[in-house]
């Protein structure tokens, strides 16, 4: 590790909000990605006459603990715990619901208030509100990084070859541009969600077409001003081809001012998704959406604890988001070391 980038390392943990923003946001995450084995309609594990099961990864029937279908095993069901309890024991996850499952045994019309049996209420549905955030929380990450890296990828890529080669490919993709970030993307969104069901991979890939840009610019001025550095020209009188030159040489020195944009680039790409879930052209209904919490809270203003809760979580995130970006930005900014 060089010095450059201990300084820089030495400069994020001193911004405490940014250093704990991290941590944070890393825990809430990892905690999310293993969103089954915290709330789950299925025991982690069941010990059976001797037998040890693991229904949180494999199904099965409710004849292997004495039921009388071959179908899979409702845990949930009385009838089966029952049997479950007379030869063995079940190990639950903290909660007992997924988020498509469904409380039918609630006290009161659902939407119902948050109870010992649903810690933040249910929708409108009857399903449990704190797993729908916890596998919404997931997805809507896992969007995020995943539409930044590919929007990244194309933008840094795009700008590299404006920045460097200049004239008329930069002239045509300045251009280009242009006219492609004047089109109404969320229009295009809707027309294309009522001839097709959206899912997460096509949303994904016509979200990409409009975000590329956000980095373009930045690349771009980067190579403009490293193209004519002395160590480029030298590079490229000893021969070396472009290709090595841009990626080599001059792509590292870019990605320093590229780097502090991508928390920030997370942050709306998180956005977007809840908004076009919020809008009812996003994931496939019965996905757990964020956006989707919030539309149940607008149009359940008796149930404040679904658009409250939605909201709780997504400031948090998008706050940690941005603390974070800001820290990486100082970390990276020599003036503001000095």
């Amino acid at each position: 590790m060089n010095p450059i980038t201990r300084r820089r390392l030495r400069a994020f943990r001193a911004n405490r909000r940014a250093f704990w923003s991290l941590w944070i946001f890393l825990f809430v995450f990892l905690a999310s990605l293993g969103a089954e084995l915290v709330a789950n309609d299925r025991p982690l594990l069941v010990w059976y006459d001797g037998g040890l099961y693991a229904p949180v990864l494999k199904k099965y029937p409710e004849t292997a603990f004495g039921g009388d279908f071959e179908t899979e095993a409702v845990y949930r069901d009385a009838y089966v715990q029952e049997l479950i309890d007379a030869k063995g024991w079940m190990l639950w996850p903290p909660i007992r619901y997924s988020y498509k499952t469904i409380n039918y045994g609630l006290p009161v019309p659902a939407p119902a208030p948050p109870s010992a049996e649903n810690w933040l209420g249910t929708d409108d549905q009857g399903r449990d509100v704190l797993a729908r955030i916890i596998y919404g929380v997931r997805l809507s990450v896992l969007f995020g990084l995943t539409l930044t890296l590919g929007s990244s990828v194309v933008g840094v890529v795009v700008g590299a070859f404006q920045g460097y080669y200049g004239g008329l490919t930069d002239l045509a993709g300045q251009r280009f541009m242009e006219i492609w970030s004047g089109m109404p993307g969320l229009f295009i969104l809707i027309i294309l969600a009522s001839m097709v069901e959206p899912g997460f991979w096509w949303l994904l890939a016509v979200t990409m077409l409009f975000s590329w840009m956000s980095l373009v610019d930045v690349v771009r001025a980067e190579f403009l001003r490293g193209r004519n550095l002395e160590y480029v020209r030298a590079a490229r009188a000893l021969g070396l081809p472009d290709r090595t030159i841009m990626f080599r040489h001059i792509l590292p020195n870019a990605m320093i001012a590229t780097v502090t944009f991508l928390p920030f680039i997370v942050s709306g790409s998180i956005t977007t998704l809840t908004s076009l879930d919020f809008l009812g052209f996003g994931l496939p209904p019965g996905s757990p959406s964020l956006g989707e919490l919030l539309a149940q809270g607008k149009n359940n203003l008796q149930a404040p604890w679904l658009g409250l809760s939605a909201f709780a979580v997504l400031g948090v995130i998008l706050s940690l988001l941005v603390f974070i970006g800001e820290g990486v930005r100082d970390a990276f900014d020599p003036r503001h070391n000095a």
